[in-house]
């Protein structure tokens, strides 16, 4: 019988427990990248979008792995990715609905040398571009008189490449003999195209192309109108900050190495590098997954299957690195609704896991100074309680 959690047409909200044994879980850019915490109460914090970074990055492996006839493949691309561009995604969806990318251009050729040019070059000039042309002796088959077309010739440009796609397409005709006299008119027409005209219609197929696409859009939302439109979306899956138990001390280490960036500090002392860390953290923080959103986003069981994999793979693999130090989930408590809008409030059911020191006043360096107590009897009417990690 396949259990409640699984399923995205169930509202689920869950606490998740990880610890931090000295690493630097969420370093902070504005602090010297040391840990993050609450200034007032010394909490470590680890950001929503950190998680979300290392479930993105446990995807990106597990989708690298399926084979390239994979049926899931196609759907588990990634939107926000390392040094991913978010428009460039954005303009796939577009060009993959057929839909327009630019404001095309179609612009008259007059001066007979650039004439002569594209005639030459009009069957090596990029698809995106097209030369028409009438020449003198077809014009009786026109209509004209006395063998003069009434036809301008004309350079049509549909705007779909991209700054850098232009670049590298027109690089290829480059040696062909005519395109030094075309090339100049060529770039002028291509930067003449513009933004297409605004279309909600053409902004939801859009939208709808990257739920069915990117794996992290579908899941987790976005915002897609920061270049061509694709609306917006709310991801059903949402994650809050994750808050240490007990106060946590960063601390800031001096390092040394024993070779040297430059031969003329070669006699110099050792140079100096710096390493953050806290000696230990455990963290618990909480998510919530709204099957009326998943309804509009496209996820599919699948998908939610896929999450609860990438929570407990998240700190394996890709994530290790020495500034993490050790990282550990150490807890994945899952409460389903039978209801979509839920048979009982999510705090009040997170009120069931309490985690506490096992002895007051002492400084905690492991999770085996804690102790969990789930409490799962007379669990609201409708309520599953899956534990899916429970340390």
């Amino acid at each position: 019988m396949t259990e409640m959690y699984t399923k995205a047409q169930h509202r689920h909200d869950f606490v998740l427990l990880f610890d931090v044994l000295d690493g630097n879980p969420n370093g902070d850019p504005d602090g010297g990248n040391l840990p993050r915490v609450d200034v007032e109460t010394m909490a470590g914090l680890v950001t929503d979008v950190c998680l979300k970074r290392k479930i993105r990055n446990w995807m990106a492996v597990y989708a690298d792995l399926l084979a390239d006839d994979h049926p899931d493949k196609a759907r588990l691309k990634l939107f926000v990715k390392h040094h991913g561009v978010l428009n460039d995604s954005i303009r796939e969806a577009y060009i993959a609905e057929g839909l327009p990318v630019s404001t095309p251009v179609e612009e008259p050729v007059t001066e007979a040398k650039v004439l002569a040019a594209l005639r030459q070059l009009q069957n090596d000039l990029p698809s995106a571009f097209h030369f028409s042309d009438v020449i003198e002796d077809e014009a009786e088959e026109d209509g004209s008189e006395d063998g003069v077309s009434d036809v301008v010739p004309t350079l049509y440009y549909s705007g779909e490449l991209d700054e850098a796609e232009l670049k590298e397409q027109l690089k290829e005709v480059e040696s062909h003999p005519a395109w030094k006299s075309a090339s100049k008119f060529v770039n002028a027409t291509a930067k003449k195209a513009g933004k297409p005209k605004k279309s909600v219609a053409n902004a939801n197929k859009a939208k709808t192309w990257m739920c069915a696409n990117f794996y992290d859009v579908r899941m987790f939302g976005a915002v897609m109108s920061t270049g061509l439109n694709a609306g917006q979306v709310r991801g059903p899956m949402q994650l809050t900050f994750s808050r240490s138990l007990d106060p946590v001390l960063p601390e800031d280490l001096a390092v040394t190495r024993v070779a040297v960036t430059d031969a003329k500090d070669r006699e110099k002392l050792q140079t100096i590098g710096r390493k953050t860390k806290i000696p230990y953290g455990l963290y618990r923080g909480y998510g919530f997954f709204s099957p009326a959103l998943a309804k509009q986003t496209g996820v599919t069981d699948d998908d939610l299957k896929l999450f609860w994999e990438a929570i407990q793979g998240m700190f394996e693999n890709v994530d290790r690195s020495a500034s993490r130090g050790l990282m550990a989930l150490r807890g994945l408590y899952i409460f389903s609704h039978e209801k979509p809008l839920g048979n009982a409030p999510a705090h009040k059911l997170f009120e069931r896991i309490q985690i506490a020191k096992k002895e007051d006043g002492t400084v905690p360096r492991s999770f085996a100074d804690y102790q969990c107590e789930i409490d799962e009897d007379n669990l609201p009417e409708g309520i599953t309680l899956k534990k899916l990690v429970c340390d």
